[in-house]
């Protein structure tokens, strides 16, 4: 190659000269990385994780009402507390946290079972559920806000009653 006036631009020197222009102008070979996700706010974490396991307990004493008018009528109070958590933990999960407070769903800590999962549910299922719910209680605090801790605090007080009283009743 000849520039005007004779003298020969090597193919190297262009290139070198291209690479020095493009690394100045900061373009690089190289894409950069995106920036990293940013970690999902813990609260909105256990919150989540809370909701979902709310939502279980509230399925089963659904699927135990379907076994008999009477028993329906004697879980009604249980179920409609448990409605009224999962509206009060809902209203604590911070707008549009719900969907990227974790993909991924966690074991659930009560040990409540999927709606679709095992035998029937009969009154003695709903009282160990009620028990393994609230004795997750005091470990959930640990990782809890003020304000969450003392929501979980009732809420495990509520559910140990209730583990209580459904002990009362026949299946």
């Amino acid at each position: 190659m000849e520039r005007s006036g004779g003298a020969r631009v090597t193919r190297r020197a262009l290139l070198g000269a291209t690479a020095a222009g493009l690394t100045a102008t900061g373009c690089s070979s190289r894409s950069p990385e995106p920036p990293a996700p940013k970690p999902p706010d813990p609260q909105a974490v256990l919150l989540s994780t809370l909701i979902r396991d709310k939502e279980r307990l509230v399925s089963l004493y659904q699927r135990a009402a379907l076994g008999s008018v009477k028993t329906a009528a004697a879980l009604e109070p249980f179920r409609q507390r448990h409605v009224a958590h999962l509206a009060a933990l809902r209203e604590m999960l911070p707008p549009g946290a719900e969907g990227r407070a974790g993909a991924a769903p966690s074991p659930s800590p009560s040990g409540s079972p999927s709606p679709s999962e095992g035998p029937s549910v009969t009154v003695g299922r709903l009282r160990d559920a009620e028990r393994r719910a609230a004795a997750g209680r005091p470990g959930q605090l640990a990782k809890a806000s003020p304000a969450l801790a003392q929501l979980l605090a009732s809420i495990g007080a509520c559910e140990a009653v209730h583990a209580v009283a459904l002990g009362r009743l026949r299946d």
